[in-house]
């Protein structure tokens, strides 16, 4: 993927529209190799949408958008995929290492049936703090040990390009500070992340840049430029108040108190709280 030398993502005047909605329009912006972008906004505007159109599941309704230069496909190898959670059945006869190594392109892991594919399972595994249950029904595992279980698989091929739905949830504090890690290690070795969170504090010493979606606007920069009450309050149309405490930062609306990390009809506590 990055034999080209174009950038691994771009978009430009780029739409979705759902009927009479619009998710968001005219988008444009690149990023770039080894970047780490987060895209952050409230429910419903659009963050997992703009990951199916870079996987070739969403057609645009507007504008263009490119991976490395081309149009995006389904089933590229040069992109890693951790999709949000869902829970398996009880019963299904597939075990943890199993999954992971589902990570492995299809035509080669027929190929690789020995020592090699376990190899790359075996250290996948343990990269995430999986080792302990790697040959446990993946149906028995717990939310956050599952969860664990796709980034493995995501990163198992070395892929050019990371893309991350909500990978955090269900994760304690020391597990969400591993993953993180783990994901900013592959992004150093020039793998490019697109992360699309609720919560960007978990990330924030790692982000290059914040992808801001709502209502069909947007707003791309470095955090401190994103993240300011001006630049909400003129993305949602009310009055936002932008609080940083410590090294947090949190979102109230106009009828919340400060810090109270609440929930409103008003922008929610998407990156704090």
């Amino acid at each position: 993927m990055t034999v080209t030398g174009r950038p691994p993502v771009r978009f430009d005047g780029a739409a979705v529209h759902f009927g009479a909605r619009t998710l968001w329009r005219d988008l444009t912006f690149e990023v770039e190799r080894a970047e780490f972008l987060a895209v952050l906004g409230p429910n419903g505007s659009g963050k997992t949408t703009l990951l199916k159109v870079l996987l070739g599941q969403q057609p645009l309704s507007a504008g263009t958008v490119e991976v490395a230069g081309s149009p995006p496909r389904r089933g590229s190898r040069h992109i890693g995929y951790i999709p949000q959670q869902r829970a398996f059945d009880p019963d299904l006869p597939v075990r943890a290492r199993d999954l992971v190594r589902f990570g492995l392109d299809g035509h080669r892991a027929g190929l690789l049936g020995g020592r090699s594919a376990r190899s790359k399972v075996d250290a996948a595994l343990a990269a995430v703090g999986a080792t302990s249950f790697a040959d446990a029904p993946i149906g028995t595992c717990s939310g956050g040990e599952q969860q664990r279980l796709r980034v493995a698989q995501a990163l198992l091929g070395d892929p050019d390009l990371l893309l991350c739905d909500e990978p955090l949830l269900s994760l304690d504090p020391g597990q969400t500070h591993a993953v993180t890690a783990l994901i900013d290690s592959r992004r150093r070795q020039g793998t490019t992340v697109v992360f699309v969170t609720h919560e960007i504090n978990p990330i924030l010493a790692y982000v290059d840049r914040v992808l801001y979606l709502v209502g069909g606007r947007w707003s791309i920069g470095d955090p401190s430029g994103v993240l300011t009450s001006e630049t909400l309050t003129g993305l949602y149309g009310v009055p936002v108040e932008v609080l940083r405490v410590g090294e947090r930062i949190v979102v109230v609306g106009p009828e919340e108190g400060a810090g109270s990390g609440g929930h409103h009809h008003h922008p929610p506590a998407e990156v704090g709280g």
